[in-house]
C-alpha cells in the first residue's frame, strides 16, 4: 500500500466535493434511482453512491481494490441502512456468478481500470441478458483540439491521478464489448481541469 494510495483516498471527498454539488450529485441520483434487484458496483471508491440506491435494489454489491478506499467505504457503511456486501476486487476479476446480477454500476471508475476490456468484459459476463450497465465517466473530448491535449497529458495525469487516463473513448468500447448502449447525455465536470471535463451518463443493455 502506497503513501500516495493513502493520500488519495484521504482528500479524494474533499478534492470532489465541488464537482458532486455541482453535477455529479444530480447525475448519481436520476441514474441510481433507476437500479433494481441485483446490484454490482465497480470501483465503490468511499461510497458517494450508496446515498442514492433505492428501495428496488434487493442485494448490493460493492467492488473496491484499493485498501484505503475500501476502509472508509466500511466506516461509512456503518450508518447505513440496508445491507451491502463489500468486496476486495477489482473491475477485471469480479467475485461473481456468470449472469447472475441485474445490474452493474460505474461511477469515474473506467477512466483508471488497468484493463477497460478486460474489466468490460466481466461487467457483460456478470450481468443476466437485458441487464443494464448504468455509467457516469469522464470521457475522450468530441472537440478535437482538447483531444489532442488530452492525448499529450494523459501520462502526466495518470501519474497524478491514481492512474486516471483522461482520453478513454469509454461509449466506444462499451459498445465494442458487446453492449447497446440506448442513451448518453453529455455534460462537463465543471469544478476539473479542462482535460477532465468532458462526462458521460449513460445506459446500456446487455443483450
Amino acid at each position: 500500500m502506497s503513501l500516495s494510495s493513502r493520500f488519495f483516498a484521504a482528500v479524494y471527498d474533499s478534492m470532489m466535493a465541488g464537482n458532486e454539488k455541482a453535477c455529479l450529485g444530480a447525475h448519481r441520483k436520476a441514474l441510481l434511482s433507476t437500479a433494481a434487484g441485483r446490484v454490482i458496483e465497480i470501483g465503490a471508491g468511499t461510497g458517494a453512491n450508496l446515498p442514492y440506491y433505492g428501495n428496488a435494489v434487493s442485494e448490493l454489491v460493492v467492488c473496491e481494490p484499493a485498501e484505503p478506499m475500501a476502509w472508509r467505504l466500511e466506516r461509512k457503511l456503518a450508518s447505513f441502512e440496508r445491507p451491502v456486501r463489500v468486496v476486495r476486487a477489482p473491475a477485471e476479476d469480479l467475485p461473481v456468478e456468470n449472469g447472475s446480477c441485474d445490474v452493474a454500476v460505474s461511477t469515474l471508475v473506467l477512466c483508471t481500470v488497468g484493463n477497460l476490456q478486460r474489466a468490460l468484459a466481466e461487467l457483460h459476463r456478470v450481468l443476466k441478458p437485458g441487464g443494464g450497465l448504468l455509467f457516469v465517466e469522464h470521457v475522450r473530448a468530441e472537440e478535437p483540439r482538447l483531444a489532442r491535449w488530452q492525448d499529450r497529458l494523459n501520462s502526466l495525469n495518470k501519474r497524478i491521478a491514481q492512474g486516471c487516463n483522461c482520453n478513454r473513448d469509454t461509449v466506444a468500447e462499451i459498445t465494442a464489448a458487446g453492449f447497446t448502449v440506448t442513451s448518453v447525455a453529455r455534460d462537463r465536470l465543471r469544478k476539473a481541469p479542462p482535460i477532465v471535463r468532458p462526462l458521460v451518463v449513460g445506459f446500456a443493455v446487455r443483450p
